[in-house]
């Protein structure tokens, strides 16, 4: 893409609408999400090319045949370090740890644009909370290992505050992001495949 800044790209994809092509790893995944709230924040337009994994539609990307792509970091880090990829920003309020340079989407000027890629573990509905407990404390207990915690941070990833590592938390996060993402989801007629 012929932008410097997140700002030009906006300019240029206005300018040149449906010209560009952006990657999405999956039907449903994620990355077609961003891609279709992106267009609706900044009354772009471009093609969506599907691809059946984030691998796939990655090395598309870096081979010049997709111009876009929007993807949790930790997979878009490496390619970074060797020059394959330009960032524009990251999808979150905050900097990275393992990026400090790349802005975020804020400082970017695309205010409020956050794809967070989060994890969470999940059981059986009737599952005892004896288990659910246990389950609990062992997650808790390797996100605060020293190596654990280093490694997270080296992949772009970061660890929730402690607060929020709890099932509550997860279960309201969880409620909070179908809340914001599925009226997307809906008005585009997005099917998971």
């Amino acid at each position: 893409m012929p932008a410097a800044d997140l700002k030009e790209l906006v300019e240029w994809l206005k300018a040149h609408p449906d010209s560009a092509s952006a990657a999405v790893g999956g039907i449903g995944d994620i990355t077609q999400i961003a891609d279709l709230l992106f267009q609706q924040q900044t009354g772009t337009s471009f093609r969506l090319v599907p691809y059946r994994g984030t691998v796939l539609a990655l090395n598309d990307v870096i081979g010049g045949r997709v111009d876009l792509v929007f993807m949790q970091a930790s997979s878009l880090l490496p390619q970074l370090g060797a020059g394959g990829l330009k960032a524009y920003a990251v999808m979150s309020p905050k900097r990275i740890a393992a990026a400090p340079d790349i802005p975020t989407i804020d400082e970017a000027g695309l205010q409020g644009f956050y794809v967070p890629y989060w994890f969470g573990l999940w059981a059986p509905r009737d599952t005892p909370k004896i288990i659910i407990g246990a389950l609990n404390k062992a997650v808790v207990e390797a996100l605060e290992d020293e190596k654990v915690h280093g490694r997270l941070n080296e992949l772009g990833r970061e660890v929730a505050a402690l607060d929020q590592q709890t099932p509550d938390a997860l279960a309201a996060l969880q409620r909070a992001e179908i809340a914001k993402w599925w009226p997307i989801i809906a008005a585009a007629g997005v099917k998971a495949e």
